[in-house]
């Protein structure tokens, strides 16, 4: 055995004990693993989904842009510079311990900085592509990040589950059976050393 323990009836209750807590913690974090790994699984699917709907929006904006340059020609006002965004914030919610954040962006309806004259339907609609695709980088910053927070707590759990598993129980459990082998052998010479005694004092 790596480290001696003293055969004690003390150290036996203390190690069962502390078995009983490490299998209980084992199986604790064997069920935060799951969850994690279920909410991690959903989000993975989400951002996939957002991502898919990005590049359909991307696309769009762009056809749309395109038809509008070939109708109207490049219209150099679009070269003007936009307001600065004021309106990401991000929230937070727990699960497990785990600190999900979601991104929000938090503004008014789109409200173009182009004037409406000699504009047509196509850059309103690449506008509002874009606006949208805006709004959704927002929300599939939050969840990456999110994917990235639960990655790195199922690794963090995972080694704590293989370490209770791996080493602390079975070493626990090495010394319930050394302390119970080596007391039930003082059991058996004791048991032994009355058995002379008396049989000793039957023939004097």
């Amino acid at each position: 055995m790596a480290e001696q323990i003293f055969p004690t009836k003390g150290n036996l209750i203390a190690c069962k004990k502390n078995i009983a807590l490490a299998k209980l913690g084992f199986d604790l974090l064997d069920r935060k693993r799951n969850v994690l790994m279920r909410e991690m699984m959903r989000l993975i699917d989400k951002a996939a989904a957002m991502q898919r709907e990005i590049g359909d929006t991307f696309t769009r904006a762009y056809a749309a842009l395109e038809k509008a340059n070939i109708s109207l020609g490049i219209d150099r006002q679009l070269e003007a510079p936009v307001m600065e965004e004021k309106g990401f914030s991000v929230t937070s919610h727990s699960i497990m311990g785990v600190d999900l954040p979601t991104g929000h962006l938090e503004c008014p309806l789109p409200y173009p900085y182009y004037g409406f004259h000699a504009t047509s339907a196509q850059l309103d609609d690449a506008y509002l592509c874009f606006d949208r695709v805006k709004r959704l980088c927002a929300e599939l910053a939050g969840i990456e990040n999110s994917v990235y927070r639960l990655a790195t707590a199922i690794k963090k759990t995972q080694r704590r589950a293989n370490m209770l598993e791996n080493v602390v129980i079975p070493k626990l459990d090495g010394n319930i059976r050394f302390i119970s082998s080596t007391l039930e052998e003082h059991e058996r010479e004791e048991f032994t050393r009355l058995k002379v005694i008396k049989r000793q004092k039957e023939h004097s």
